[in-house]
């Protein structure tokens, strides 16, 4: 896999981890952990990419 491949990958996940994040924000049943584990993966995806492009 090319790197420009892998940095959109990257982008479709955090977009992805995004709408969960906006999803559970609004369900009644989600609590502050999850969101808060969504918004911790979401950031660490977020600094991979900058990496990634840093190096590219």
């Amino acid at each position: 896999m090319s790197l420009s491949s892998h940095v959109e990958e990257l982008k479709k996940k955090h977009q992805s981890l995004s709408d969960q994040v906006e999803d559970a924000q609004r369900a009644l049943g989600s609590t502050d952990q999850e969101i808060s584990e969504l918004k911790k993966q979401k950031l660490r995806i977020k600094e991979e990419i900058a990496r990634l492009e840093i190096e590219a």
